[in-house]
């Protein structure tokens, strides 16, 4: 696979690794190469081309000598690998600010279904953490997954907002004509604790579910069984 890459400024993406004092690219599908950081895709998938770039945008390669030197390997998918794995991930504009609304969607969103007013015992609106998030001058990281970045915010807001990540521990009794379609949604939602089958077929289970899906869960429960189901909240 290769890349006719013109002289022309383009709006692509690539992996820079700085090593030795000389700059080497790759072009990649920015989404993919942080799967693949993660283990999560193959190689294959993240480069859009099989060469190294001295400047990807001028279409400059980078020698093979050079590469010889710095990486002490001719073998060209190692050399892509490195860069991947441990360059900067350059982003053309406009996919940042994509990726960046994305990853901010992702975290007002974990947060909103994660997390609980501790007043109320609600979760927060996602408008209201996006407002605290601007008033505590959250800084989200293009380069980091969301994951890791949600517990420095959720500190960070809690000086605005009062907020609480915590988990709710249910027993839940689901008749046999509804359980197996109920349990699916259980998985999903909630961790499962126990799970029983009893003769009748009615599913008895103790679950722990984050207090902010609490309600959404059991109004999904509700909705299945025609508010046939026991529920009760442990201590």
């Amino acid at each position: 696979m290769s890349l006719n890459v013109s002289k022309e400024k383009l709006h692509i993406n690539v992996a820079r690794l700085k090593k030795a004092g000389d700059v080497f690219e790759v072009v990649v599908d920015p989404d993919k190469a942080m799967e693949y950081r993660q283990g999560k895709a193959d190689l294959s998938d993240v480069i859009q081309s099989d060469e190294v770039f001295h400047d990807a945008k001028k279409g400059e390669l980078a020698s093979e000598q050079l590469m010889q030197k710095v990486f002490n390997t001719d073998d060209k998918d190692k050399i892509i690998e490195a860069i991947i794995k441990h360059g900067e991930i350059q982003l053309s504009g406009n996919y940042r600010t994509k990726m960046l609304e994305e990853k901010v969607k992702q975290i007002v969103n974990h947060i909103h279904r994660n997390a609980i007013d501790p007043k109320t015992g609600y979760p927060h609106p996602p408008d209201r953490i996006r407002n605290a998030m601007t008033a505590a001058k959250v800084h989200v990281d293009d380069q980091k997954s969301a994951e890791e970045q949600i517990p420095g915010i959720v500190k960070a807001i809690s000086s605005v907002l009062p907020i609480s990540i915590e988990v709710r521990k249910l027993e839940l009794v689901i008749p046999a004509e509804y359980g197996a379609k109920c349990y699916s949604t259980i998985k999903g939602m909630a961790r499962i604790m126990t799970d029983r089958w009893m003769n009748d077929g009615s599913w008895h289970g103790q679950v722990e579910v984050a207090a902010g899906l609490q309600q959404e869960l059991l109004d999904k429960l509700n909705a299945m069984t025609h508010g046939n189901i026991t529920t009760k909240i442990m201590e």
